[in-house]
């Protein structure tokens, strides 16, 4: 992958929620989001809780749908518009392109943290082998002890869980990584093998966009900062 490749456009990129509980009152999060992210770099979402953060990362993988604005992401075949796209092509970027970690393990029943990492790296081509080896490979990493990998995550601490989490977002190596607070409830130890998975994907040229409330980390891993306030609707309604 060329390195300093545009992967990630946002243009004049809105949103606004709904309240349908509240009599259809409209809540605007964002307006005007304009930033690109190129391959091999880091780029932090900055700016206080509620600023619209995580509703970037979302609209930008496809769960909120932009009201206005394009969102382009590099895939195999060229540019995507994200935000206009049918939901079959979102589906198809994510296996291929858009990796996605949130604070938040959807634990699968009864299969074991081994098996649910080696699949996930088998989305993207790795055969059985490959994808059992990276399995091991993240899951010792990020200090799961062996005698845990033969069994499901739901019985695992919040932390075990999200290491598990974590080591699921990195094993398909996609080109494009958006990572929402993935630290957020680990030791100093794991964050520090979260900042070293994060480097090896930068050199590797991913292109990554993330929040961080980790100031240690966001300063690690960070090239540069995209403060959300500038994109506040008063903002640009002034």
């Amino acid at each position: 992958m060329t390195h300093d490749r545009e992967m990630i456009r946002l243009r004049a990129v809105a949103k606004t929620f709904v309240m349908h509980l509240r009599g259809g009152a409209s809540l605007p999060v964002v307006s005007g989001v304009s930033f690109d992210v190129r391959a091999g770099e880091c780029v932090v979402l900055g700016g206080p809780s509620g600023a619209g953060k995580s509703s970037i990362l979302k609209m930008i993988y496809g769960n909120y749908r932009a009201d206005s604005g394009r969102i382009e992401i590099q895939g195999r075949a060229g540019w995507i518009d994200l935000a206009h796209a049918e939901p079959r092509a979102i589906l198809a970027l994510r296996k291929s392109t858009i990796g996605y970690v949130s604070q938040f393990l959807r634990v699968i029943p009864r299969v074991s943290a081994h098996d649910i990492v080696a699949a996930a790296a088998r989305q993207t081509g790795l055969d059985s082998a490959a994808a059992d080896r990276r399995s091991a490979f993240l899951l010792e990493i990020l200090n799961i002890p062996e005698r845990l990998w033969r069994l499901p995550p739901a019985t695992f601490s919040g932390g075990e869980q999200q290491r598990i989490n974590i080591a699921c977002g990195f094993a398909a190596e996609r080109p494009i990584l958006l990572l929402d607070e993935p630290t957020a409830s680990l030791d100093a130890a794991n964050r520090a093998a979260v900042v070293e998975l994060i480097s090896a994907r930068k050199r590797a040229g991913a292109a990554i966009l993330g929040i961080f409330h980790d100031e240690e980390v966001r300063d690690r891993v960070a090239d540069r900062e995209v403060d959300v306030r500038t994109f506040s609707p008063e903002v640009h309604a002034a």
